[in-house]
């Protein structure tokens, strides 16, 4: 196995995790940017005001895209595990 296989390798597993954490942290983000805006105007600082919408919309992503993300993941390691003999040989 050479060094850049294993560059390689790792370039697709990061790129795979940037890419499913996204899915998760920009519907967090909008939900806390537009809480914090409505925070702002009515100046309400309740700390379960920020964190509960979050939450919840995290929830949802998960139960909307769980399957996805889980494809995604499942369908990395079985090409990883595929590309094995290849790698060692």
């Amino acid at each position: 196995m050479t060094p850049e296989t294993v560059v390689s390798i790792g370039n697709q597993a990061l790129e795979l995790t940037v890419m499913l954490m996204a899915v998760l942290l920009l519907p967090a983000l909008a939900v806390a940017l537009l809480v914090s805006l409505f925070q702002a105007a009515t100046q309400i600082n309740e700390m379960t005001l920020s964190f509960i919408p979050k939450l919840l919309v995290t929830v949802g992503v998960l139960v909307l895209g769980g399957s996805w993300i889980l494809g995604s993941l499942v369908d990395y390691t079985i090409r990883l595990f595929q590309a094995i003999p290849g790698l060692i040989g």
